[in-house]
Protein backbone atom coordinates (compact mmCIF):
# COMPACT_ATOMS: atom_id res chain seq x y z
CA UNK A 1 0.00 0.00 0.00
CA UNK A 2 1.14 3.34 -0.60
CA UNK A 3 2.07 6.11 1.81
CA UNK A 4 0.61 9.38 1.65
CA UNK A 5 2.28 12.82 2.75
CA UNK A 6 -0.02 15.71 3.48
CA UNK A 7 1.29 18.56 3.72
CA UNK A 8 2.98 21.77 1.69
CA UNK A 9 6.95 21.02 0.78
CA UNK A 10 7.93 24.62 2.56
CA UNK A 11 6.84 23.13 6.07
CA UNK A 12 7.51 20.78 8.51
CA UNK A 13 6.51 18.13 6.05
CA UNK A 14 10.25 18.21 4.24
CA UNK A 15 11.45 16.08 6.96
CA UNK A 16 8.80 13.21 5.73
CA UNK A 17 9.14 14.05 2.19
CA UNK A 18 13.14 13.90 2.53
CA UNK A 19 13.04 10.55 4.50
CA UNK A 20 10.93 9.03 2.19
CA UNK A 21 12.64 10.16 -0.83
CA UNK A 22 16.07 8.76 0.71
CA UNK A 23 14.66 5.71 1.47
CA UNK A 24 13.30 5.70 -1.89
CA UNK A 25 10.04 4.23 -1.35
CA UNK A 26 6.67 5.07 -3.52
CA UNK A 27 4.70 7.63 -1.81
CA UNK A 28 1.81 10.27 -2.93
CA UNK A 29 2.46 13.56 -1.87
CA UNK A 30 -0.95 16.16 -1.51
CA UNK A 31 0.42 19.79 -1.53
CA UNK A 32 -1.82 21.14 0.47
CA UNK A 33 -1.69 24.29 3.47
CA UNK A 34 -2.55 24.37 7.01
CA UNK A 35 -5.85 24.85 7.78
CA UNK A 36 -7.29 23.43 4.71
CA UNK A 37 -10.24 21.59 3.86
CA UNK A 38 -7.55 18.69 3.60
CA UNK A 39 -5.50 19.68 6.83
CA UNK A 40 -8.44 19.08 8.61
CA UNK A 41 -9.68 16.35 7.38
CA UNK A 42 -6.64 14.79 8.43
CA UNK A 43 -6.16 16.41 11.90
CA UNK A 44 -8.70 18.32 13.54
CA UNK A 45 -5.87 20.67 14.67
CA UNK A 46 -5.37 21.60 10.81
CA UNK A 47 -2.20 21.34 11.37
CA UNK A 48 0.52 19.57 8.92
CA UNK A 49 1.67 17.51 7.96
CA UNK A 50 -0.01 14.35 8.13
CA UNK A 51 0.62 10.71 7.22
CA UNK A 52 -1.32 7.87 6.08
CA UNK A 53 -0.30 4.14 6.22
CA UNK A 54 -3.60 2.23 5.03
CA UNK A 55 -6.27 3.28 7.10
CA UNK A 56 -3.86 4.81 9.65
CA UNK A 57 -3.04 8.48 10.38
CA UNK A 58 -0.06 9.72 11.63
CA UNK A 59 0.25 13.64 12.71
CA UNK A 60 3.70 15.91 13.71
CA UNK A 61 6.69 15.39 11.72
CA UNK A 62 8.58 13.92 14.70
CA UNK A 63 6.59 10.60 15.19
CA UNK A 64 6.27 9.97 11.15
CA UNK A 65 9.63 10.18 10.60
CA UNK A 66 10.24 8.13 13.68
CA UNK A 67 7.76 5.60 12.62
CA UNK A 68 9.16 5.12 9.29
CA UNK A 69 12.92 4.98 10.45
CA UNK A 70 11.60 2.07 12.91
CA UNK A 71 9.61 0.54 10.15
CA UNK A 72 12.02 0.65 7.32
CA UNK A 73 15.21 -0.35 9.88
CA UNK A 74 17.25 2.68 8.50
CA UNK A 75 18.45 5.92 9.99
CA UNK A 76 17.72 4.88 13.49
CA UNK A 77 18.81 2.42 16.29
CA UNK A 78 17.07 -0.36 17.87
CA UNK A 79 14.78 0.74 20.80
CA UNK A 80 16.37 -0.49 23.83
CA UNK A 81 19.98 0.61 22.95
CA UNK A 82 21.87 3.35 24.27
CA UNK A 83 22.43 4.41 20.94
CA UNK A 84 18.40 5.27 20.91
CA UNK A 85 18.48 7.02 23.91
CA UNK A 86 20.88 9.04 22.79
CA UNK A 87 19.53 9.34 18.78
CA UNK A 88 16.30 10.32 21.09
CA UNK A 89 18.10 13.00 23.70
CA UNK A 90 19.11 14.63 20.06
CA UNK A 91 16.11 14.46 18.41
CA UNK A 92 14.23 16.16 21.77
CA UNK A 93 16.91 18.86 21.79
CA UNK A 94 16.62 19.93 18.52
CA UNK A 95 12.86 20.41 19.04
CA UNK A 96 13.45 22.19 21.94
CA UNK A 97 15.64 24.40 21.03
CA UNK A 98 15.90 24.97 17.60
CA UNK A 99 12.15 23.72 16.31
CA UNK A 100 10.64 25.28 19.18
CA UNK A 101 12.40 28.72 19.42
CA UNK A 102 11.92 29.19 15.29
CA UNK A 103 8.25 28.44 15.74
CA UNK A 104 7.92 31.44 18.77
CA UNK A 105 9.20 33.65 15.92
CA UNK A 106 6.99 32.26 13.18
CA UNK A 107 4.10 32.92 16.01
CA UNK A 108 4.39 36.46 16.26
CA UNK A 109 5.48 37.07 12.82
CA UNK A 110 2.46 36.09 11.07
CA UNK A 111 0.54 33.04 12.81
CA UNK A 112 -1.11 34.66 15.83
CA UNK A 113 -3.83 37.54 15.37
CA UNK A 114 -1.84 40.77 14.85
CA UNK A 115 -2.82 42.00 18.22
CA UNK A 116 -1.88 38.72 19.92
CA UNK A 117 1.57 39.23 18.05
CA UNK A 118 4.94 40.45 20.46
CA UNK A 119 7.63 41.56 17.70
CA UNK A 120 9.41 42.58 20.53
CA UNK A 121 10.24 38.81 21.18
CA UNK A 122 12.47 38.20 18.54
CA UNK A 123 15.67 39.60 18.98
CA UNK A 124 15.47 37.29 22.05
CA UNK A 125 14.91 34.73 19.82
CA UNK A 126 17.11 34.93 17.26
CA UNK A 127 20.20 35.56 19.99
CA UNK A 128 18.65 31.72 21.95
CA UNK A 129 18.84 30.34 18.18
CA UNK A 130 22.39 31.38 17.51
CA UNK A 131 23.73 30.38 20.95
CA UNK A 132 21.53 26.83 21.06
CA UNK A 133 22.90 26.10 17.07
CA UNK A 134 26.91 26.98 18.47
CA UNK A 135 26.01 24.49 21.70
CA UNK A 136 25.05 21.74 18.42
CA UNK A 137 28.69 21.72 17.51
CA UNK A 138 29.84 19.75 20.26
CA UNK A 139 27.68 17.02 18.98
CA UNK A 140 28.91 16.50 15.60
CA UNK A 141 30.47 13.42 15.74
CA UNK A 142 31.39 12.75 12.38
CA UNK A 143 29.60 13.16 9.08
CA UNK A 144 26.45 13.17 10.56
CA UNK A 145 25.39 13.92 14.62
CA UNK A 146 25.76 10.43 15.29
CA UNK A 147 29.18 9.73 13.69
CA UNK A 148 29.09 7.40 10.16
CA UNK A 149 25.75 6.86 10.83
CA UNK A 150 22.72 9.44 9.23
CA UNK A 151 19.76 9.71 11.75
CA UNK A 152 16.84 10.88 12.43
CA UNK A 153 17.68 14.33 14.24
CA UNK A 154 20.21 15.23 11.11
CA UNK A 155 16.80 15.36 8.87
CA UNK A 156 15.69 18.01 11.70
CA UNK A 157 18.38 19.92 12.21
CA UNK A 158 18.92 20.47 8.65
CA UNK A 159 15.42 21.24 8.08
CA UNK A 160 16.15 23.71 11.02
CA UNK A 161 18.40 25.03 9.58
CA UNK A 162 17.00 25.82 5.75
CA UNK A 163 14.12 27.06 8.19
CA UNK A 164 16.23 29.65 9.95
CA UNK A 165 17.83 30.80 6.84
CA UNK A 166 14.57 31.50 5.19
CA UNK A 167 13.69 33.29 8.42
CA UNK A 168 16.97 35.25 8.34
CA UNK A 169 17.81 33.42 12.09
CA UNK A 170 21.78 33.93 11.69
CA UNK A 171 24.24 31.84 13.80
CA UNK A 172 28.17 31.70 13.89
CA UNK A 173 29.67 27.99 13.07
CA UNK A 174 31.60 26.58 10.26
CA UNK A 175 31.49 23.26 11.79
CA UNK A 176 27.91 23.31 11.37
CA UNK A 177 28.18 25.14 7.79
CA UNK A 178 30.34 22.51 6.58
CA UNK A 179 28.01 19.83 7.87
CA UNK A 180 24.26 21.40 6.63
CA UNK A 181 26.14 22.13 3.09
CA UNK A 182 27.70 18.25 3.10
CA UNK A 183 23.94 16.97 3.70
CA UNK A 184 22.31 19.43 1.11
CA UNK A 185 24.32 17.50 -1.32
CA UNK A 186 22.62 14.70 -0.89
CA UNK A 187 20.33 13.23 -3.85
CA UNK A 188 17.56 12.70 -1.31
CA UNK A 189 17.76 15.93 0.35
CA UNK A 190 17.75 17.27 -4.02
CA UNK A 191 14.91 15.28 -4.88
CA UNK A 192 12.85 16.60 -1.69
CA UNK A 193 13.74 20.19 -2.68
CA UNK A 194 12.63 19.80 -6.17
CA UNK A 195 9.41 19.39 -5.01
CA UNK A 196 9.09 23.15 -3.68
CA UNK A 197 7.25 25.41 -5.87
CA UNK A 198 8.39 28.13 -7.91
Amino acid sequence: MTYEVFGGVASRAFRVLWVLDELGVEFVHHDVGPHSPEAYEMNPSGKIPSFKDGDDTITDSAAIVTYLADKHGQFTYPAGSIERARQDALTHQILDELDAVLWAASRHSFVLPEEQRVPEVKPSLRWEFARNVKLMEDKLQGPFLMGEKMTIPDFLLVHCLNWAASAKFDYDSDKIDAYVKRLRARDGFKKTRGRLKT
